[in-house]
């Protein structure tokens, strides 16, 4: 049997629902001081819980964080830089550290030829955006890990994504990239340094919104009809009628787009513009709840599916998802006031709750993709977590169910296609991790179920409800993958706002509670009442209390947009005028850290920081900037 190639493209950069943000980097005294007077125990960032900054096992290459001691380094010994960016629950981040990076000769050759800087994107996603913005406009695809050379003045020259570790399906392995990069910067410096300056002047250039364009821009009224008809328009071309979503696979779920058609329908529900966009929202909320990307037996949802079925996701789940879709849902529930989407939106929230909250009250960043298959085994596999072999749910569900001839196993592994050799199509499995797996999946429904079995709808409901339960039980002995616990301002505000709209839509004040706990706890942690400026990001520590590195990393656009729109958001739900002040002290501030006086926007990171060489204003959605807007209406509207 031939072996099967690894995917091309491991994360695309199109998967992203991240917020982008812009961040600000803030040496003075002020910042580093705050840390200290709000009583954070400190760490280093060597030091930090991120696993991107933990020394592993084995051989490693030497890595620096971003920054001037790094810099300085490449311009003392001359070196190129070469740039890795990824995130902490990135799979294909994973397996290339563990490929390449923790490889004794690999590592031998980045520390002699290279200055190594390791990033989290999710903690400086200025750095990434720039260098993404080169990788997409050179190679025509982007994703993580990135993986970029830069000149000692920190301009790009060659760049990619994941490399294998030796050549290979006529694709260059990154020993190969390293040594061959190491050659032409000995030979040919002049023009590497030369090249990295042309590159940074057409990124500059085509990145730069021009002054008369945007005063022009500033000065047209405010997008017509015929705008968002377009807009539909186009939705409606790009839905996948079988299973739902905008384009093929991979699919992901764009809660964005969910809330524009939403708004659609809200404007004008007798239309066929508004019922269009209820349809193609309400069935594919629907498929992704049926489908693998949800998590049948532990809640929550993954990132996104590599198939078109929503079946074989990519296991990591991220706090920004959740936040999202649980407002998506709730909007779904108040159309319909169909129980199926309150239930999910109640599945959602309890999976946050239980595994991605600190009791301090805020809100941890996601869970990995990968973990052990067992507490024995050697070496982390995807989904091991989460998926199951057929004899698993045959011996764990062997009980009869009363007054029939079948078992819960029965029942459960009919309705969850549960088969002897798994469910995942192999084109799915590049690496045969899932081989033989089962990824559980509604395909019928459960009347479906019930009738192929003869029994009454309730006691289907029950039974495939006791198979879940005994399932998670035994889910909870596993390996659990691991949990990204550093806390975001951005990410909590998105989670702020996914309980006060929950709250508000099911009626449940325990929901709005628990937003005012999270939005308590970015007041206290991630806030500097005297500057009134916000922290990106706090960290669990090691004794379980919230910890800050040393020099807290600044507040980015998003950090504010978000955090406002959550803030509205509660204020909406309980109606303490606090928030809504908040919001507005908030709004000044964003408005004097990021607004272009002369271009008109925002940035997406400010003037202070020389490491940053470009100042970007486009973002991944949901963008601060869309954001800002929504938020900016609302102020209007309350204050």
């Amino acid at each position: 049997m031939r072996e099967k190639p690894p995917p091309v493209h491991p994360t695309e950069i199109r998967t992203s629902i991240s917020p982008s943000s812009a961040f600000e980097l803030n040496t003075t005294s002020t910042l580093a001081n705050y840390a200290t007077e709000a009583g954070f125990p400190t760490i280093e960032l060597h030091g930090s819980l991120n696993p991107s900054h933990l020394p592993k096992k084995g051989y490693q290459y030497h890595k620096y964080p971003w920054g001037e001691e790094a810099f300085e380094k490449a311009r003392k010994e001359d070196k190129l830089i070469f740039l890795s960016v990824g995130y902490s629950t990135c799979h294909w981040c994973h397996v290339m550290e563990r490929e390449s990076f923790e490889n004794e000769d690999i590592a031998n050759v980045m520390n002699e030829h290279f200055v190594n800087i390791k990033v989290d994107r999710e903690e400086r996603p200025d750095v990434d955006k720039i260098y993404m913005t080169f990788v997409q406009a050179t190679s025509g695809h982007g994703g993580w890990p990135m993986s970029v050379f830069l000149t000692p003045r920190l301009e790009p020259v060659m760049g990619g994504t994941y490399f294998p570790p030796e050549d290979h399906w006529h694709r260059p392995g990154f020993r190969s990239v390293l040594l061959r990069v190491a050659q032409q910067w000995k030979d040919n410096r002049q023009n590497f340094a030369e090249s990295g300056k042309k590159v940074i002047d057409v990124l500059r250039k085509t990145t730069t919104l021009d002054v008369p364009f945007a005063l022009a821009a500033l000065a047209t009224s405010v997008p017509t009809h015929e705008c968002w008809e377009k807009c539909i328009k186009q939705f409606t071309q790009s839905f996948e009628p079988q299973f739902g979503g905008f384009g093929m696979a991979p699919k992901f779920p764009q809660p964005v787009n969910f809330n524009f058609l939403f708004h659609i329908y809200s404007r004008e529900p007798n239309s066929e513009l508004g019922k269009k966009a209820l349809d193609m929202c309400l069935y594919t909320l629907k498929m992704m709840a049926k489908g693998g990307i949800h998590d049948h037996v532990a809640q929550g949802f993954a990132r996104y599916s590599t198939d078109e079925r929503w079946h074989v996701p990519h296991f990591e789940k991220m706090l920004y998802d959740q936040a999202q879709l649980a407002v998506a849902y709730s909007a779904a529930y108040l159309a319909t006031k169909d129980e199926f989407y309150a239930d999910i939106v109640r599945d959602i929230l309890l999976y946050v709750s239980r595994d991605l909250s600190d009791k301090s009250g805020g809100f941890y960043s996601a869970e990995d993709a990968d973990s052990y298959p067992s507490h024995d085994a050697k070496s982390k596999k995807e989904g091991a977590f989460c998926v199951w072999n057929y004899d698993e749910p045959q011996r764990l569900l062997d009980k009869p169910i009363e007054g029939s001839n079948f078992t819960i196993s029965d029942i459960f592994c009919y309705h969850y296609d549960v088969k002897p050799q798994g469910n995942v199509n192999p084109n799915q499995d590049p690496h045969d991790e899932l081989k033989y797996q089962n990824i559980l999946i509604v395909l019928g429904s459960e009347e479906e179920t019930a009738e192929k079995h003869g029994l009454d709808l309730a006691t289907t409901r029950q039974a495939l409800k006791e198979g879940r339960e005994i399932l998670f039980e035994v889910r909870q002995k596993r390996p659990r993958p691991h949990l990204d616990d550093k806390m975001l301002t951005a990410w909590n505000g998105l989670m702020i706002s996914g309980f006060a709209k929950a709250g508000q839509a099911l009626g449940d004040d325990s929901l709005v509670d628990r937003a005012v706990k999270a939005a308590n706890f970015v007041k206290k942690y991630l806030y500097n009442p005297t500057a009134e400026t916000l922290l990106r990001s706090c960290y669990k520590g090691s004794d379980g209390s919230v910890a800050q590195i040393a020099v807290p990393i600044a507040g980015f656009v998003d950090d504010y947009a978000f955090l406002i729109r959550g803030l509205l958001d509660l204020y909406e739900a309980c109606f303490d005028p606090s928030w809504l002040e908040w919001a507005e002290t908030l709004q000044d501030q964003q408005d004097r850290l990021f607004w272009d006086e002369e271009g008109a926007a925002y940035f997406t990171s400010p003037a202070s920081d020389s490491s940053i060489l470009i100042r970007l204003k486009e973002g991944e959605y949901p963008h601060g900037f869309n954001i800002f807007s929504v938020c900016c209406m609302t102020l209007i509207c309350c204050v």
